[in-house]
């Protein structure tokens, strides 16, 4: 049969979905419950390859500002253009990634593995140079520019594929689902990993702050304090760099190890409609397909400002603790312990959104962090409380990790009911979700560390200036607030609801049957 006759056949037979569904629903679920089913063994490795975005980014979301600042020792202008600028590439990096890996050729790996190997060792390599404090001072902003871009158009190739292969893995929602909570389960879990990694041994080799810097007036004090302690606060200094250099080598061989289990653990497999009905489309039609489609714009939006919100609190509550609640040898046990809540709430929310649904589970885990950011920033500075803090808002952080990757398959779901000969664009939909959750993290890095230089922050000093402590709560707590109420807001347009996910999964299951039926029809004439 022609291609012209297959576009009329399918066309033609979506028009008698809504009669047939109905009739045949009890068949088709037991078909599904013997067909793509995956095994625990595949949903842990698939689940394991998903760390390495986690740990990595972990690691710089949390600690990147504080290093460039009082470690590398780069002023705080210069911080927020690295910082910016290496998220804004990703403007050009994650959508062209998306578009070159979706008209990739089909290899006995599959379509995404290849991307997801062969750049995980060149990943490894520029983000170790990312840690590492070059000799010369004139050509440190070069330097880390250069490298922080480099990794993150490797992390792109890396993460892009990986996300895609979601829908490679199984045509089954609810499996997939499945493998997204694990997959959330493990990333949590990594930004566990890289918290600990980072936080404990940088952590043990801190050096000491500057106490002479107590107020504005303390420039006296300040000339003598340093010359007596500037052999100790030199070597300290050392000392913390060559930590942070540790912690990438160990970081950078989970990447590799994780990688490789992904690779040997998980088969990609090619969806028997992918590809069929359309010609390979160019990037500008893609682009144009994603984002004219409501829902997708309508998610990627919302999960927009709710990302921004928490990228704000990751990228500031380090610097939040040392500074303004003047816990600068607890801070990275805090973060610890903000993952580690997160990392045992994953099952709940996923309990929670089959139980509830997906959209009252956004309501509920993204809002819930909200009063103890507001009870952290009023109260008086407090250990005990700031823990209490941490495992509440690790709670939310749970829901922010794990429900965007679980709505975004409800998405494809709906773009491939609405537009049945137009497939294979799976890799462009992860591709600007990825880019606009990295942009966030630009914006928010870029903009805090900018406000701080405004507001006269100093490297290495132990108390800040009251303007610097008034700029950190405001990072900290009413911003991401604002955030998070707009991000809500935008949800409440979002159309794809518990009954719309049943009716989207019926209609591709015929969809699917109708093609191989086409497929067994025309190889027989």
């Amino acid at each position: 049969m022609a291609k012209g006759g297959r576009s009329e056949y399918v066309c033609n037979s979506g028009l008698l979905q809504s009669k047939r569904y109905a009739q045949a629903e009890p068949e088709l679920v037991s078909k599904q419950n013997h067909t793509n089913q995956l095994s625990l063994c595949s949903k842990i490795c698939y689940a394991i390859g998903g760390a390495p975005y986690q740990i990595t980014g972990c690691a710089l979301g949390f600690f990147l500002q504080i290093y460039l600042l009082d470690v590398a020792q780069i002023s705080p202008s210069y911080a927020s253009v690295i910082l910016f600028a290496g998220r804004a590439w990703d403007a050009i990096t994650d959508p062209t990634v998306g578009f070159l890996v979706s008209v990739s050729p089909w290899t006995r790996f599959g379509q995404m593995m290849p991307w997801i190997v062969l750049s995980a060792p060149f990943a490894v390599a520029s983000y170790i140079l990312i840690w590492y404090v070059p000799t010369f001072e004139n050509g440190k902003l070069a330097w880390y520019l250069i490298f922080y871009c480099l990794f993150q158009s490797l992390m792109t190739c890396y993460h892009v594929p990986y996300s895609a292969l979601t829908m490679f893995i199984s045509t089954k929602q609810s499996e997939r689902d499945s493998a997204t909570a694990y997959r959330m389960t493990v990333e949590v879990l990594g930004t566990v990993l890289g918290t600990a990694i980072q936080g404990q041994i940088v952590g043990s080799a801190n050096a000491p702050c500057n106490s002479s810097y107590l107020d504005h007036n303390s420039v006296n004090s300040s000339t003598t304090s340093q010359n007596g302690n500037d052999t100790h606060h030199q070597v300290s200094v050392e000392d913390t760099r060559k930590a942070y250099l540790i912690a990438a080598g160990v970081i950078g061989s989970i990447y590799i190890l994780c990688a490789s289990v992904l690779f040997f653990g998980v088969k990609e497999k090619k969806d028997s409609n992918a590809g069929k009905l359309d010609k390979p489309v160019t990037f500008s039609q893609g682009l144009r397909l994603v984002m004219r489609h409501g829902p997708y714009v309508k998610l990627v939006i919302g999960f927009l400002f709710t990302s921004l919100a928490f990228m704000l609190l990751e990228g500031n509550f380090a610097l939040f603790c040392t500074y303004t609640l003047g816990l600068r040898d607890d801070f990275q046990n805090i973060l610890l312990v903000i993952m580690l809540s997160a990392t045992l709430t994953i099952p709940f929310w996923q309990w929670f959104l089959t139980k509830f649904g997906k959209k009252t589970a956004v309501y509920i885990g993204t809002s819930w962090v909200v009063p103890f950011m507001i009870l952290i920033v009023c109260l008086k500075s407090n250990l005990i409380l700031a823990y209490l803090v941490s495992v509440a808002a690790g709670i939310s952080v749970a829901a922010a990790f794990f429900l965007p990757w679980s709505m975004l398959p409800d998405v494809l779901d709906d773009f491939k009911v609405k537009n049945p000969t137009s497939q294979g664009h799976e890799a462009i939909f992860y591709s600007f979700y990825v880019f606009f959750t990295k942009f966030a993290s630009g914006i928010s890095l870029g903009i805090s560390t900018l406000s701080l230089h405004f507001a006269g922050y100093k490297t290495r000093v132990c108390n800040q200036a009251d303007a610097v402590n008034l700029t950190l709560k405001i990072l900290v707590c009413p911003a991401p607030i604002v955030l998070i109420i707009m991000g809500l807001l935008i949800f409440k347009l979002y159309p794809i609801n518990e009954k719309a996910r049943q009716l989207n999964k019926m209609k591709l299951e015929f969809l699917r049957d109708d093609i191989a039926q086409l497929d067994t029809d025309s190889s027989l004439v």
